[in-house]
């Protein structure tokens, strides 16, 4: 029987590289489709249990079941979404009274670089007029960008929307599908891995939302303790745009930051924003690598290295999914020959276990 021929090292260490540079090409160039699909796989797995319930309890159809459930979720985030709204709504009032903070910090900012930098008013009005008009036309492309953005989002809403669909009405296929691939002799272990990767989504799922609960709640009373104004609106921000890592938590310091100084003096404002990038230096550091990668097995470390390569590869939504991405490579690196080092490696460090010492009597 003849020996399985062993490469060198470098041959080895070149077909990796390869690999994986050819793997960031397909990422990266068909991110409009590998997005939707990894998002509606893990939302098909959070909602199997809603819809394995209609269907054995309920009686139910699988396509009415299905569609029931992507029903369910699309109104959980609209009458998320409509809450909002009318927070927001009732914030405009004040609009106004910002408007006329703002002209005062204008003011008095005139009236300092007059006095003590010498400078007239003639030459800051020439220098604001030029600065507005490079502002302008850099909001008008933010402007831009966040409307293609927007349109984006709604196309990516309703292909994932349907992917879901599809693949809870169709997931019997998929499964048979995925036994079948990998040949006869690995179904038992093709079927461990597809069972635990639906446990560990679903606990990543629902990590992310305990997250966010947690946040909006120690925010908001944060917020409630300093006397600050419409102070569940900003925690239920601060929860909400949390879940986007780095940028969400900046974001909604900026917002507070607005919010706060339109209906409160300037102090109480820059103690809210200081507040809330504390609740987030607890969240980054203690609640999301514990908590978010406890669910999936994995140290923080790793937690955060798969967030940073998520960024790098598909943005803000590469944030999110690479990190159940990371923890499926986790299971499935356990059960491959010669793989099991780099399970070791994404997982979490296991405590030693103590042994009491027992003394014996002579």
């Amino acid at each position: 029987m003849m020996e399985k021929m062993q490469h060198p090292f470098y041959v080895r260490f070149a077909c990796v590289l390869i690999s994986l540079v050819l793997l960031y090409f397909i990422l990266t160039s068909a991110s409009q489709i590998f997005i939707p699909l990894t998002f509606a796989l893990l939302f098909s797995l959070l909602l199997y249990p809603v819809v394995h319930f209609m269907e054995h309890k309920l009686h139910l159809g699988r396509a009415v079941a299905s569609m029931t459930a992507v029903v369910l979720l699309l109104g959980t985030l609209v009458a998320l979404i409509y809450f909002m709204a009318i927070q927001f709504i009732s914030f405009s009032d004040d609009l106004p009274m910002l408007k006329s903070r703002i002209d005062e910090i204008y003011a008095g900012l005139q009236h300092w670089l007059s006095h003590s930098l010498h400078i007239n008013s003639k030459a800051q009005t020439e220098y604001l007029n030029k600065s507005t008009g490079s502002l302008a036309e850099s909001a008008i492309s933010s402007v831009k960008s966040v409307f293609l953005s927007l349109t984006t989002i709604v196309l990516w809403t309703i292909f994932i929307v349907l992917f879901t669909f599809f693949m809870l009405f169709h997931r019997g296929l998929l499964y048979k599908f995925m036994l079948h691939l990998f040949g006869e002799e690995h179904k038992g272990k093709v079927a461990e891995i597809i069972l635990e990767t639906k446990t560990m989504v679903n606990g990543y799922i629902f990590a992310l939302l305990m997250e966010m609960v947690i946040v909006s709640m120690v925010a908001s009373v944060m917020f409630l303790i300093m006397g600050v104004k419409y102070a569940l609106l900003l925690g239920m921000m601060a929860g909400i745009l949390n879940i986007i890592p780095y940028i969400g938590i900046y974001s909604s310091i900026v917002i507070a930051l607005v919010i706060t100084f339109a209906n409160s003096t300037g102090n109480v404002a820059v103690e809210a924003a200081a507040g809330l990038f504390g609740v987030h230096l607890l969240d980054s550091n203690v609640i999301m690598p514990r908590l978010v990668g406890g669910r999936v097995k994995m140290n923080p470390f790793v937690t955060i290295l798969a967030v940073m390569v998520g960024e790098f590869v598909w943005g803000v939504p590469g944030m999110f999914l690479f990190i159940p991405i990371a923890g499926i490579m986790k299971l499935v690196c356990a059960r491959v020959d010669g793989l099991e080092a780099w399970s070791i490696l994404i997982g979490e460090e296991e405590k030693p276990v103590k042994v009491k010492k027992v003394k014996v009597k002579a």
